[in-house]
């Protein structure tokens, strides 16, 4: 009997997941449809802690309060000590608590914000509309970031970033479809503005926007993003 030979990736990859339960499920679910593979014994190795538990990131960024970046440090090293040599965190907002983190990590993290960014660029040139929580929009890490490139990133106005952020908190209560109807309002109040692609930069907002039935080519999800990174940093 002839052996057969699979093609595995030799790093383990630790995902952070919890923040959302349902964004971490369709992460988990892309990042499956991404690895080039034909068979389970191709796929990679995933440890996964979900804690859903870690308090709300945009009022950790709002307020100063440190719980929820020393339970992000936390978790990300118990996802060290079991075995993860990469690790992955689909949420945006927990990227902004990551500065005084990140040194001290045994494994590095795959950055979503660099992600997003490539995927947006490489998408629309001409720019983009920033989609994502108040808080990720308060700290500036993805205008900083989109700055520094050179790429145009347009934020929206008060009253639209209130339907983007309600929306996000309707796609974590299990309410998608109510999410869905806010999401459609704030982008096409951004359209009117400016015709560019959305940054989904939350991982809860390329739910809403399938559910709103926009048109696929008008988003740049970030959980898409990182899934693509995840698999090219493991293979």
């Amino acid at each position: 009997m002839t052996a057969v030979t699979t093609r595995s990736p030799e790093r383990t990859l630790g995902v952070l997941g919890g923040m959302g339960p349902a964004a971490t499920a369709e992460f988990l679910r892309l990042l499956a449809a991404d690895v080039p593979a034909s068979r389970d014994q191709e796929h990679p190795r995933i440890v996964m802690l979900s804690d859903p538990g870690i308090p709300d990131r945009t009022a950790a960024i709002l307020s100063g309060d440190p719980e929820a970046a020393r339970r992000i440090r936390q978790d990300l090293f118990t996802l060290a000590g079991w075995g993860a040599d990469l690790l992955a965190i689909p949420c945006n907002t927990a990227h902004a608590l990551l500065d005084g983190i990140a040194p001290e990590l045994p494994a590095p993290v795959v950055d979503i914000v660099d992600a997003t960014l490539d995927a947006a660029a490489e998408a629309s040139p001409e720019g983009g509309w920033l989609t994502a929580t108040t808080g990720t929009v308060a700290c500036g890490l993805y205008q900083k970031r989109a700055a520094e490139r050179g790429y145009p990133l347009h934020v929206p106005r008060d009253a639209e970033q209130e339907l983007v952020h309600e929306a996000a908190l309707r796609v974590k209560a299990g309410r998608a479809d109510a999410a869905s109807d806010l999401f459609r309002q704030a982008v096409e109040s951004l359209w009117r503005r400016r015709s560019l692609p959305v940054l989904a930069a939350c991982t809860e907002l390329p739910l809403a926007h399938r559910h709103a039935a926009l048109p696929a080519e008008s988003m740049v999800s970030s959980l898409g993003a990182l899934s693509r990174a995840c698999v090219a940093a493991l293979f």
